[in-house]
């Protein structure tokens, strides 16, 4: 059992960030359903104010990651995959909710880990709506929704196999309905005529409220959802064992935040003396008095 070679870790301060993170996102998801009645003087107020307070977040958050650690390899990953989600996004939200950006949202985030996930979910959203010109206030609840799907995807159980491609499909038909279903809270305050049976009515207990959500949610966008969620799953069973070995062999090359190890040449014991005994042989036949060597004679030269 090899330890996973995750691209962004997640110390505990940047844990609790997130958890408290994904508490402040629940709350401006789910206002309809906590937020008193007369709170607010429009229903159209707690969107945007809450759009504005989940861009502050999602910029702590990723200070938090950012720190110190995130080295340059996993920088360089997570911009090359939101490019290729930004460049997918365009090519499936078409007919019948098609999409293509869960697909490798899911699978990253398993490979990489939760904090890669969680980041690539929110670069991803960001870029497609600027390439796509979808910059609006509804881009913090998208870019918050996609932050969540990876991130979650990198906290599965850890299995292989088979069974893992099984976990991932179910896990990307979940998070199709999940995504559609988080998303429409942030426009169904305003988005009906009061006077409608599936309208948000402020005043109304929380299980009435809930009821005529759910209603609307089955009405208008459960047919969408059910197209992305059947899209994500197939191409994770077709194409998801290549792409996770692809990936997995990225990261094995990549070894993120391998820590650099500095040695220090050893000195031989025995052989710095003798090189200290040498040198002082050749100082002392240096140092002794210079004679001149005598000359031969001839036994007839006088």
């Amino acid at each position: 059992m090899t330890t996973p070679n995750v691209a962004v870790r997640v110390p505990a301060r940047a844990v609790l960030a997130i958890t408290m993170a994904s508490f402040l996102g629940f709350v401006a998801f789910l206002w309809p359903f906590v937020v008193a009645p007369g709170t607010f003087g429009s229903t159209q107020t707690p969107p945007l104010m809450f759009g504005v307070l989940l861009l502050l977040v999602l910029a702590v958050i990723f200070a938090e990651i950012a720190d110190g650690r995130i080295d340059a390899k996993a920088l360089a990953m997570l911009g090359v995959l939101s490019a290729i989600n930004a460049a997918l996004r365009p090519l499936g939200a078409g007919t019948a909710g098609i999409e293509t950006v869960f697909f490798i949202l899911v699978l990253a985030g398993r490979v990489f880990g939760p904090g890669f996930g969680f980041a690539l979910g929110c670069t991803s959203l960001f870029a497609s709506a600027l390439l796509t010109g979808g910059v609006g206030p509804w881009m913090p609840y998208q870019m918050f929704g996609c932050a969540w799907i990876g991130m979650f995807a990198g906290l599965l159980p850890k299995v292989r196999g088979r069974a893992e491609i099984i976990l991932l499909a179910t896990y990307a038909a979940v998070s199709g309905y999940f995504f559609g279903f988080m998303l429409n809270l942030s426009f169904w305050p305003f988005s009906l005529d009061p006077t409608s049976s599936i309208a948000y009515q402020p005043g109304l207990p929380a299980l009435e409220q809930l009821h005529r959500y759910l209603t609307f949610f089955t009405v208008t966008s459960l047919g969408w959802d059910t197209g992305r969620a059947v899209t994500t799953a197939i191409l994770v069973t077709l194409a998801g064992p290549a792409v996770l070995g692809a990936f997995r062999r990225a990261a094995r090359r990549a070894r993120f935040r391998a820590a650099p190890t500095f040695t220090t040449p050893a000195v031989d014991a025995s052989a710095g003396a003798l090189a200290r005994t040498e040198h002082g042989d050749q100082s002392c036949r240096g140092s002794g008095p210079t004679t001149q060597p005598e000359t031969p004679t001839h036994p007839l030269i006088p």
